[in-house]
């Protein structure tokens, strides 16, 4: 058998999602490609990939075995470049993951310019509120919201974002601006369970001249919502005080329709980073995509 070969076609059948998509990528017969994959499951005597009548679907051995064969290719196809000594012009799928709303205002605009200075690239975007594992899930780069923990992942910091309430000015003008956070106790709020309990605030504490104590307010939400845009929605339209962070509500903030409140509350900023997989050659498609993102998504942060 062509190991090799045989993993490039089991990598073209995950990525075409079928064995006759992998086949017209390839410029090969189905049989051949049944062949190779069959002939692949054989040596590793483990079932890669399950087939239904609608779908074809990687099995849990064939998902990890997949991250193992994207990196060999990967490494050997870097490996060839530098020993033919040319320039690693990116080509292929750069597959990616930011949080839902980032990714749409912020890091689709920096897609677009990736996709416009290397025609041979595609993308994948993978836009959800939680952390996604880069590796288990068969991606590249992940913008990262919030302290990382220690991981192999090698990660630039693009900069900031803070943790804010804002509300309405026809809100504060009919309830009242709070003056600290145990005045939300008198206030309609909205929770967006993604950043707080739907019950309960904190507040961090100062060590400054203040000397301010950490508090931890019980409020009684008006609505509960898992986004943010549905909860800035609800906020501007009067219905009370809202906690997201600083770049969801960026719009209605500069056009007014919000207002901020309890800034000297506000807990210190979340930094914003770009993570990918430490890996042992620089992926060309990975190392082109951080030369374009990472001053544009800083240029963005600054200005929020």
């Amino acid at each position: 058998m062509d190991r090799l070969g045989a993993i490039r076609v089991f990598v073209a059948i995950a990525d075409a999602g079928s064995l006759s998509a992998a086949g017209e990528r390839l410029g090969m017969p189905l049989t051949t490609v049944s062949r190779h994959l069959k002939a692949l499951e054989e040596a590793l005597n483990t079932r890669l990939v399950t087939r239904t009548t609608r779908r074809l679907a990687l099995t849990e051995p064939g998902q990890n075995y997949l991250e193992t064969c994207r990196r060999v290719l990967g490494d050997l196809d870097m490996a060839e470049r530098h020993l033919a000594g040319e320039k690693a012009e990116p080509r292929g799928l750069l597959a990616l993951t930011a949080p839902s709303l980032f990714g749409r205002l912020h890091v689709r605009p920096v897609v677009s310019a990736y996709l416009d200075a290397y025609p041979q690239m595609t993308a994948r975007m993978l836009l959800v509120n939680r952390v996604v594992n880069l590796v288990e899930e068969g991606l590249d780069v992940g913008i990262r919201i919030g302290h990382l923990p220690d991981s192999a992942m090698r990660a630039t910091t693009l900069g900031t974002v803070r943790l804010i309430c804002c509300a309405s000015p026809a809100y504060l003008e009919a309830a009242g601006v709070p003056a600290e956070p145990r005045d939300l106790l008198d206030h309609s709020c909205i929770t967006f369970t993604s950043f707080s309990q739907p019950d309960r605030w904190g507040f961090p504490g100062s060590g400054g001249p203040e000397k301010r104590k950490a508090q931890n307010v019980p409020v009684e939400p008006r609505l509960i919502v898992n986004t943010a845009e549905t909860g800035i929605d609800a906020a501007v339209s009067g219905l009370g005080i809202v906690r997201v962070l600083s770049y969801q509500a960026q719009a209605a903030l500069k056009d007014g329709s919000l207002r901020r409140v309890l800034e000297d509350f506000e807990p210190e900023p979340l930094p914003v980073s770009l993570v990918h997989r430490e890996d042992r050659l620089p992926q060309p498609k990975v190392q082109a995509f951080s030369e374009i993102a990472v001053p544009l998504l800083r240029k963005a942060l600054k200005a929020l």
